[in-house]
């Protein structure tokens, strides 16, 4: 096989490999000894067929599968040889149309990763923002934790519900007069103020007695999970069958029991210990921003073109996704199109950021072991049923791109973790809003790394591409224990629940106020005004 370079322009690379025929023969002789004893023929006994008639027979198929192989594995010698570093899978294509037993010429184009200068990694200075956890606030989280315990007591016939009460009622919903799907139902039981049903709704009950009937009037809002009501007034016909007080909330030693612990001691440490991994997650990300800060500032060196554009396409497919749920879609996307610049730097960052945290990783002896790994497998397959995670594990030795794609957020963890080990890091007292507000002041750009197992002739180990605009609203990584003593929180109701109600999530804390995650790929960009409501990613 003979190799010739016709293209070496910075990044950019392009050979021409041109196979003899001779050597896609041999091949083909070499295949049709190997499986002429496996063909069967009238006339033959098996593993008897002549191998001229095996050729003759299956010789198109045969010659296809050694050009293909041929290719490959010259693409194969090709990157050794030059010792080239593919920043994306190679483009390959042959030259003209193929015809058995002529020569065959292949194209092949790509691009290298560049020689990333040695990073300077001397001399960063990160402070550590630390949010104490007081007392007050644990209190109030067990406060909060007591009141989704309380009891409910039939009040008097006479008595008229007030914010706080639960309400039991049947209702009819209609939307111009007809009664809607989804808007019937009986026995529903609500806490007024508890902000589960549509708003204005819970409003007009408040005064109620059992045995009431009354219709009130709402509309549902704008971006309502069901079309046909989005927007829409709307009458529901109420039947007030029940009203009920709450008892008295107390704090004890049985709130603790009835949560399944041992005592008030230890669910106010669980809660604690929730608090703590929250604020430290978020501690983590503004740290974590403000070292790449520094990274980016100090190193710039040329980056791949196709791994930008390919940075840039999922950036810009996330936000053209999420312009399309704007209350003006068109008029989001035009925005949009007006930053196009920006996000194409932001895509840039990214990808340069990357190939340093990789060379840092590589430089510094930063790996991820097989115990590490086997557990990260053990995790991602518990998404799957039983009698899938099988299947799953043998995919992810099977295909080595899809085991560097669990592995990569880790890698990248570990090299920032090294990082602040050589850093500098002062420390200093703030509240929690006072972290939230640093970080949501922040423009970093959190980027995909190329770690030294990551095979770069594909992108499936690049995480997909978060929002670059607005801050990801999301919980820290780490999970807390006794998930099962955190204050519920309320999730929006699925199309298909009953369109009055919100449906609750499961037990799990959430923060006042969410800041970002601080291992998306959360890039920089001009400040624009969040969405009113976006759904989690």
């Amino acid at each position: 096989m003979q190799t010739v370079e016709t293209l070496n322009e910075g990044l950019k690379r392009a050979y021409t490999l041109k196979i003899t025929a001779k050597d896609i023969d041999s091949r083909v002789d070499a295949e049709v000894k190997r499986v002429a004893p496996q063909i069967r023929m009238p006339g033959f006994r098996p593993g008897k067929v002549p191998t001229n008639l095996v050729r003759k027979m299956h010789g198109e198929a045969l010659t296809q599968d050694a050009l293909n192989t041929t290719i490959q594995e010259g693409v194969q010698k090709l990157i050794a040889d030059h010792k080239l570093r593919p920043a994306m899978q190679p483009s390959v294509s042959l030259e003209g149309e193929f015809a058995p037993g002529s020569d065959a010429e292949v194209k092949v184009e790509l691009e290298v990763l560049p020689d990333v200068p040695t990073p300077s990694i001397d001399g960063l200075k990160l402070e550590r923002l630390i949010v104490p956890v007081s007392d007050e606030a644990v209190d109030a989280q067990i406060m909060q934790i007591a009141g989704q315990q309380k009891s409910w007591e039939d009040a008097k016939a006479s008595y008229k519900a007030k914010q706080g009460d639960q309400v039991t009622m049947d209702f009819v919903g209609k939307v111009d007069g007809v009664a809607f799907d989804g808007g019937t139902g009986e026995g529903m039981a609500i806490e007024i103020g508890s902000g589960r049903l549509i708003p204005g709704f819970e409003d007009q009950i408040v005064g109620v007695k059992a045995g009431d009937e009354k219709q009130i009037e709402v509309n549902f809002p704008e971006d309502y999970g069901v079309d046909t009501l989005a927007g829409k007034p709307a009458t529901f016909d109420l039947k007030i069958t029940a009203v009920k007080v709450s008892g008295e909330v107390k704090v004890d030693e049985d709130l603790a029991k009835n949560l399944g612990l041992e005592s008030l001691d230890q669910l106010r440490g669980i809660l604690r210990g929730q608090m703590e991994n929250e604020t430290g997650g978020l501690t983590r990300t503004y740290m974590k921003r403000k070292l790449l800060d520094q990274l980016a500032a100090g190193h710039d060196f040329p980056v791949p073109p196709s791994m930008v554009e390919a940075e840039f396409q999922q950036i810009w497919a996330q936000l053209q996704h999420e312009a399309g749920h704007e209350e003006d879609p068109e008029a989001a996307k035009a925005d949009l199109e007006k930053e196009v610049g920006d996000y194409r730097a932001i895509a840039e960052r990214r990808v340069r950021l990357g190939l340093l945290l990789s060379e840092i990783g590589q430089a510094n002896g930063v790996e991820v072991t097989q115990a590490e790994m086997n557990r990260l497998i053990a995790q991602a397959a518990q998404q799957y049923r039983p009698e899938d995670q099988q299947r799953f594990f043998q995919y992810i030795q099977q295909e080595p791109m899809a085991a560097a794609q669990l592995r990569a957020p880790l890698y990248e963890d570990k090299v920032v973790d090294f990082l602040f080990s050589t850093a500098e890091i002062s420390e200093r007292e703030v509240t929690r809003e006072e972290l939230e507000a640093a970080i949501e002041s922040e423009e970093g750009a959190v980027p995909h790394v190329h770690g030294p197992d990551c095979n770069h002739d594909h992108d499936h180990d690049h995480k997909p591409a978060k929002k670059a605009k607005a801050k990801k609203a999301d919980e820290p990584a780490a999970e807390p224990a006794a998930e099962d003593v955190k204050p519920a929180k309320k999730a929006k109701a699925k199309a298909e629940d009953a369109p009055v109600e919100e449906a609750e999530a499961p037990a799990k804390k959430a923060p006042a106020k969410k800041a970002a995650k601080a291992d998306d790929a959360e890039a920089e960009a001009p400040k624009k005004k969040a969405p009113a409501k976006k759904k989690a990613d």
